[in-house]
């Protein structure tokens, strides 16, 4: 039999207390693996922050979502947060998620699921993390900040901070089935 054998952490529970060791974990995996790219899923900034420092090396794409019912291109990304990452050398991309967009409208007004907001719920059997980290592939990647003819390394957490890690093989939204994941980096056990 031919297998591969790689380590995944498994963190015991949810949440922002994962961040740090996370991202010293995919720093450290990134450099074994070689890996160039790294997206990081960050609201208010401060994962964004701790991103850009650590991974200072890497193509690291911080990537927000537009906030509600702000005005167009305004987000919930601190100012002060996107000083630091930008200053880092990040970058900063801020879109509608490529998993809900427009469908979640029509959930809401008529009270159907489409098949985008299907998706992300099974993604969500992994956890929260996992639907983020793809949903942040493809938004990056449709963006063209990322390569879609190599893996990349999708960094996503559960409500706030980082906890899940995932190396993918990223494609634009409208080859969404040509994306792969590819390894189990390190997710919450407990979720």
């Amino acid at each position: 039999m031919s297998g591969l054998e790689k380590k995944t952490i498994y963190f015991k529970e949810a949440g922002p207390k994962n961040t740090d060791a996370l991202l010293g974990f995919v720093k450290d995996y990134a450099k074994k693996e070689g890996i160039k790219d790294i997206v990081v899923a960050s609201t208010t900034g401060e994962t964004g922050v701790k991103a850009s420092k650590i991974l200072k090396e890497y193509n690291v794409v911080i990537v927000t979502h537009c906030f509600g019912f702000q005005q167009p291109g305004q987000t919930e990304l601190r100012e002060e947060c996107k000083r630091e990452i930008l200053a880092d050398g990040a970058k900063i991309f801020t879109g509608v998620h490529a998993l809900s967009s427009a469908e979640r409208a029509i959930r809401k007004d008529f009270g159907t699921v489409q098949p985008l907001e299907l998706i992300a719920n099974v993604l969500r059997l992994m956890g929260e993390g996992t639907k983020v980290c793809v949903e942040i592939a493809l938004m990056a990647a449709d963006a063209g900040l990322i390569p879609v003819d190599r893996d990349i390394i999708a960094i996503a957490g559960t409500s706030k901070g980082a906890d899940t890690a995932l190396r993918i093989l990223p494609a634009n939204a409208a080859r969404f089935f040509d994306l792969k994941i590819r390894e189990i980096i390190a997710k919450p056990y407990n979720f």
